[in-house]
């Protein structure tokens, strides 16, 4: 097995939204704002290749929506989801599975391309299934009104128009153990309902992409919930649950979101789980 990161591009998003009722004088140490209260934010995806299998973990926000809707999240930087497949010597068409955490735009908008004519959309990986789960695809299909600017529905219904939706088993407990992509899943409800976190044992270590459950390193705080999640109360707990395993077993957490430390490791401190080192892609992965 060998891991690859995947740089989908670059955005920003309110700060404020980004950290909800945490007061921006303690947020800013560790995610400084413009100002315009914006803060910089990755798509960094996560490329598996497995023997004969090519899985790709999310997609970013993709192309395919309007100069006015790009506007709303000031895109920076020259990286591409292409340009970077391409740098590990990668084309979309290689890709046999896209795995995504979870539906809203900014994680699976890349999966969904405009066909030739611009007429309608279509599938841009034409050689993948795409991968959800029935609990969140019924979420996102049918959304709610507080997440219905997240679930665009050019990004989700040609996924199952095309036919090569597949859907992860929903265990009864928190982790699917041996799931049918080789690598368990933790699945998480405070953020949307069924999001799902992958966990990669990768050379004797276990490589966690954190998704929205921890968007950056400056989350790691129990309070530092996003004014995004539906339940964050319920993020709180999984927060906890989650962080404690990692500091307990020292996995590695894969930041998508996270523009400046790609990969953390976490340790117990008086204070609760805390930041314990940073690490780059290229010293984890090779």
């Amino acid at each position: 097995m060998q891991l690859y990161p995947i740089n989908a591009g670059n955005f920003k998003l309110d700060g404020g939204a980004m950290f909800g009722v945490v007061p921006k004088s303690l947020w800013t140490r560790t995610n400084p704002a413009d100002s315009n209260n914006m803060i910089d934010i990755a798509a960094r995806c996560l490329l598996i290749e497995d023997e004969n299998r090519l899985i790709l973990i999310d997609t970013g926000m993709g192309n395919k929506q309007s100069d006015k809707f790009y506007g709303y999240y000031f895109l920076w930087g020259d990286d591409t989801l292409d340009k970077s497949l391409a740098s590990h010597g990668f084309h979309r068409d290689d890709i046999t599975d896209v795995f995504m955490t979870h539906l809203h735009f900014d994680h699976c908008g890349g999966s969904i391309q405009w066909n030739k004519d611009k007429t309608s959309c279509e599938p841009a990986f034409k050689n993948a299934y795409f991968w959800s789960n029935s609990s969140h695809w019924k979420w996102a299909a049918e959304p709610n009104r507080r997440e219905k600017a997240s679930f665009l529905k050019e990004n989700i219904l040609p996924m199952q128009d095309s036919g090569q939706l597949k859907f992860i088993s929903v265990p009864n407990d928190k982790i699917l153990k041996n799931s049918e992509l080789e690598f368990d899943i933790f699945f998480a409800d405070g953020h949307t309902d069924k999001q799902m976190i992958p966990m990669i044992n990768y050379k004797g270590k276990t490589i966690c992409f954190m998704a929205d459950l921890l968007p950056t390193a400056g989350h790691l705080p129990l309070p530092f919930v996003m004014g995004y999640d539906t339940r964050p109360l319920l993020t709180l707990d999984e927060k906890e649950l989650f962080l404690n395993m990692a500091a307990d077993q020292n996995f590695y957490l894969f930041l998508e979101h996270d523009a400046h430390n790609e990969i953390i490791t976490v340790k117990h401190t008086e204070k609760g789980v805390r930041l314990d080192e940073i690490h780059t892609c290229k010293t984890i992965f090779n």
